[in-house]
């Protein structure tokens, strides 16, 4: 016996992929190129989900990278790339892996790519960003929020 499926089917589909913002500052140049190389590196990442429209969500992923050499700022690096995607057939249970994860690991890349380049037309070293494992983020971002919204049972 068959199982009848009701449900629409699944489709996903990349609309558009885009660089929103992006900015680099070398706030001691040109003393810093003078100086020991002594890098340290300051990361921050997040992820953002905005409904466009029914289906339809713009996902955006923010690098910011602070590199210090010392105790001196060498270079900022902020960037947000973001994309458009259409989410047709998902289940309210799937979407969030979809926009939390698999979204911005498409988005990663070409946030890499733009750091790295950025950095090295800055006159630095080039700065690779190891990959991330969005999955195992989304899933830390679930336990921090089932954590702060504990369930409490009410006794009659």
């Amino acid at each position: 016996m068959s199982e009848e499926n009701n449900t629409e089917e699944k489709q996903f589909s990349i609309q558009k992929i885009y660089t929103k913002d992006v900015s680099f500052e070398t706030p001691n140049s040109p003393k810093i190129f003078t100086e020991k190389w002594e890098p340290s590196v300051e990361f921050n990442l997040g992820t953002n989900v905005t409904t466009l429209e029914t289906s339809l969500y713009e996902v955006a992923v923010t690098i910011t990278i602070t590199v210090k050499s010392g105790t001196t700022t060498a270079y900022l690096v902020e960037i947000i790339q973001a994309g458009i995607f259409s989410l047709v057939g998902f289940t309210d249970q799937e979407m969030g892996p979809m926009v939390g994860s698999f979204c911005p690991n498409i988005l990663f890349p070409y946030a890499r790519e733009a750091v790295s380049e950025l950095v090295a037309k800055g006159g630095f070293p080039q700065l690779l960003l190891a990959p991330v494992n969005f999955d195992a983020l989304y899933a830390q971002h679930l336990q921090q929020l089932q954590q702060q919204s504990p369930v409490t049972e009410t006794i009659n």
